[in-house]
Parts: structure tokens; sequence; C-alpha cells
């Protein structure tokens, strides 16, 4: 049975409704993560040397990073499912978007969490972070514009990467009706909805569209 290596409040509820998507038989390995400081407990450093969540075990697989575990899991069990033909124009942009997501659109993301721990320290490096992240939630606005999905007419694993950035971004999403509603489709999928069941308190879960 798959294992699926899980810490709360993490890129791995991912993999658990990517699971309950595909219809798979897996076991929850919990983690909770450090108060005060949110970190991951030590005990993941056991299952993978940066001791990192996401991790997932299928028989004498096992594999790290989310986007990868995505890929592994519709390969062998999307039975055609969740992603486009290899050699299409939408497979193309299916891989872009698998990589833009924690390549390139978590970053900005990143930096201002960091930041706000700085206070006034971090003042130089706001006009430039929150610019960033207009261009990126921008770029994606726009990518959804006549579209009920980011790649093809049906969910993909690039929707299953793109949301935890949606969920990440909070009250940023207010400036972007088109991905707010996007957030709010995608969790109100019943798959969805059994991850967070099975998986445990989701703070991230409160940032759901206000349409």
């Amino acid at each position: 049975m798959i294992k699926i290596h899980h810490l709360n409040n993490s890129r791995s509820q991912r993999i658990l409704w990517l699971a309950e998507e595909l219809g798979v038989a897996y076991e929850i390995i919990r983690y909770q993560r450090q108060s005060p400081v949110p970190l991951a407990p030590p005990e993941l450093k056991q299952v993978h040397p940066l001791g990192k969540s996401p991790v997932m075990e299928d028989g004498a697989t096992r594999i790290a990073e989310s986007g990868a575990i995505v890929e592994y899991l519709i390969d062998v069990y999307g039975k055609g499912r969740f992603k486009p033909a290899h050699g299409t124009a939408d497979y193309w942009k299916y891989v872009e978007w698998m990589h833009y997501a924690e390549g390139s659109a978590m970053l900005p993301l990143m930096l201002a969490l960091y930041a706000g721990t700085l206070g006034d320290g971090a003042a130089p490096l706001r006009p430039r972070i929150d610019s960033e992240i207009a261009n990126h939630f921008g770029y994606m606005e726009n990518a959804l514009k006549g579209r009920s999905y980011f790649v093809g007419d049906e969910l993909t694993g690039a929707d299953i990467q793109l949301l935890f950035v949606l969920e990440a971004a909070g009250d940023v999403l207010e400036s972007y009706p088109l991905l707010r509603a996007y957030r709010s489709r995608m969790q109100g999928r019943p798959a969805y909805g059994r991850a967070i069941a099975k998986g445990g308190p989701y703070d991230l879960v409160q940032n759901r569209a206000r349409s």
C-alpha cells in the first residue's frame, strides 16, 4: 500500500487530495509541526535527509518533492487521467505549470513570509516583493480567463500543484476574482473534502474564496 508521510499544514495535503482523486488506497503517517516556531519535527529526518514532507513510499519506491510525487502517482495509477497526452501542446503547457508552481510562484510568497518576521528591517525589500507577487498572480489570473482549469478541460496534476500556491496566498487573492473562484471550485471537489477529513486540521483551508 502507498504510504504518505504527511505533515500538517504543508504541501503533503495536495498529495492526499491527488490520492483521493485517483481512488487509490493509501496509509497516512502523520507528523505535527513544532511550536511556537512551526518547523517540521526531527522525526522526518529519519524518512528523508532534508526532513521535509511530503515523502511517498510505494513498495521499494520512495520519492520526496510534491511535484515528483504527483508525477509518479499520475503515471503509475492515473490510467491516462490527470495529464495531457505526451507531445501535445497541452502536455508541454502542463509541464510548464507543474514546474512553475514551486519554481517561480511560491518564491515571492516565501519572501513575504520571511520579510514579515523582520518587521521594519524588511522595508527596503517590500516594494520588490509586492511587485513580484502582483506580477505572478496577474499572470495566473490571465491564464484562467475563459477556463475552468489551468490546462485542458479537466483536472490535471498542474491544478493539484497550483492550488497550494493559491491557498498560501490568502488575502492576496482579493484582487484576483478568477483565482478566488478557481480556489473555491477546487476546494469544493468531493475528493478534496475527503482528503481534508483524512489529513486532519488544515489551516490553509480557511482561505476560501468570498465570491
